[in-house]
């Protein structure tokens, strides 16, 4: 029985990958669930995509869209960029992009569109970069491109009351809708942590690869996880993100 396996924000960090599948002794039978943010901070983007497009040939891969990897989709498709994606690691994948072969820009735009907005399995645990806003739940989601930008349900969980019953009208609804949500996102780092953080039924798998924190893969079932060395080590002439 293989096992169902999530992988945090990786941020062109090809060699991060690598190390921490190794560690994990990923096989053929488990199920990868990789959040999203594949591009921007790191400089092997490109590698990572192609990393990615050939491990699904042989594994059980589910590729979660997130908010960087949607940005670069949209400057491959119109040219057009915002100053913001550049100075947050677009600058990087840009460059390295606008080295690639029109053929190879192709395929991997393929793959940038073929990312899912989340991923519900067959236990009611919701599998999404960022998050959603509808109290009623993702199927209700009025704006979709919440589920690789939003930051308030993370935010939420942070705050929440410890307190409070699931019962309790004060409970935030939103997370009463699933067994257990695994996002990326906003990295924990933020709070001064580089492992998987849960709060309420969240668990936030975003350790802080793209600046200088580990890459996690977690195991969504035994809660085990595995980390690369910190990333800033694995690229010592780059910057990445910080």
């Amino acid at each position: 029985m293989g096992r169902t396996l999530v992988i945090g924000d990786i941020h062109g960090s090809l060699r991060a990958v690598t190390q921490v599948m190794e560690r994990a002794a990923i096989t053929p039978a488990d199920h990868l669930i990789f959040l999203g943010d594949y591009v921007d901070g790191w400089s092997e983007s490109p590698e990572l995509i192609d990393f990615l497009l050939e491990l699904k040939t042989t594994h059980k891969c589910t590729f979660i869209r997130g908010n960087h990897d949607d940005l670069l989709m949209q400057w491959l498709h119109t040219g057009e960029y915002s100053e913001q994606w550049f100075n947050h690691g677009g600058r990087i994948t840009m460059e390295r992009y606008n080295a690639l072969a029109e053929e190879k820009k192709q395929i991997h735009i393929l793959f940038l569109e073929g990312l899912k907005d989340y991923h519900l399995d067959d236990e009611n645990r919701l599998f999404v970069h960022a998050g959603f806003t509808n109290v009623n739940g993702i199927h209700h989601e009025y704006f979709p491109r919440m589920f690789y930008w939003d930051r308030t349900l993370w935010e939420t969980a942070l705050a929440l009351d410890t307190s409070l019953s699931t019962e309790d009208p004060l409970y935030p609804k939103r997370f009463t809708h699933f067994k257990e949500i695994f996002i990326g996102h906003t990295a924990v780092t933020r709070i001064g942590q580089t492992v998987p953080v849960n709060k309420a039924n969240i668990w936030n798998v975003d350790t802080g690869a793209a600046y200088r924190g580990p890459l996690t893969i977690l195991d969504a079932d035994t809660k085990q996880y595995w980390q690369s060395d910190g990333v800033d080590t694995l690229y010592p002439d780059e910057a990445g993100r910080n």
